[in-house]
């Protein structure tokens, strides 16, 4: 189990082996990445390594663990507002200016690790299972406000609709990055936004 710093010094030393290993896991996978390589582009030694991680299982959950806590924190300010369709519309807009940055085809972060682990490592898999429902509970929480006061149907399943979302946010991103068609992602949310506005009375995306 890694081991939380008590110093500044030491949180910004395990912080520098996170992210050279969350970024030599970007460029060349997990099943690439030897512990010599994170030492070398952190610039640590060994012992100063394994001072914070256990192992290199250890180390991989860690990266796990810090993308899934910075994406999240990264679309927090609009995860409270999906009481109403405007709101999601907001997310749905964010999530395309973030997943289609720079060359627009990269991926999401914590989807890119879940494909690479989640069939190999037990623990990693309910590391995923715990991010998209963290990632999802905010959109429950708002669709079952807009239920409450009467802007979604009563007989909508709040939690279908945000599997739904879920699945299409994940595919959209994936589309877009395997066909190196950006607009893929647009259109998945499209498809997404369009079965939310179908649960509201009327059919209509009043805000």
């Amino acid at each position: 189990m890694s081991t939380e710093p008590a110093t500044r010094r030491g949180r910004a030393t395990r912080d520098r082996i996170l992210a050279a290993a969350a970024e030599l896991i970007a460029a060349n996978g997990v099943g690439t990445l030897r512990l010599d390589d994170v030492e070398r582009a952190a610039g640590v030694g060994r012992s100063q390594l394994y001072h914070y991680f256990a192992n290199r299982d250890d180390l991989v959950n860690s990266v796990v663990q810090s993308t899934i806590d910075t994406v999240l924190a990264a679309q927090e300010p609009l995860l409270v507002g999906l009481d109403s369709i405007e709101g999601i519309d907001c997310w749905f807009d964010d999530i395309v200016a973030n997943g289609l940055r720079g060359d627009g085809l990269g991926g999401c972060p914590i989807g890119t690790l879940a494909r690479q682990l989640s069939e190999h490592d037990d623990v990693s898999r309910s590391a995923f299972v715990e991010a998209f429902a963290r990632w999802e509970a905010p959109l429950i929480e708002g669709l079952s406000r807009m239920q409450a006061n009467g802007r979604l149907n009563a007989d909508a399943d709040v939690v279908e609709l945000a599997d739904l979302t879920m699945a299409a946010i994940q595919g959209g991103i994936l589309l877009a990055q395997v066909r190196r068609k950006p607009d893929q992602l647009r259109l998945a949310l499209r498809g997404a936004r369009a079965a939310l506005v179908a649960a509201t009375p009327a059919g209509i995306s009043a805000t």
